[in-house]
């Protein structure tokens, strides 16, 4: 939330893609809301949908 405040949101977003988990992704989603920031950054908003996409989805392929 202080990296989109501060206005850097290629910051953020880098920051989103890197997030552990899909928790940490939710918080976010949930300040975001919170502070009525939803929708304000698309980029932001496109990056944490992905980001929970890709850590949601069942993986491929696993290691032996």
């Amino acid at each position: 939330m202080a990296i989109l405040k501060s206005g850097n949101s290629a910051a953020a977003i880098a920051q989103i893609k890197v997030a552990p988990t899909v928790r940490d992704l939710r918080a976010l989603e949930k300040a975001l809301a919170a502070a009525q920031l939803t929708g304000r950054w698309k980029d932001v908003d496109i990056a944490i949908a992905e980001s929970l996409q890709a850590l949601s989805a069942p993986r491929l392929h696993r290691s032996p």
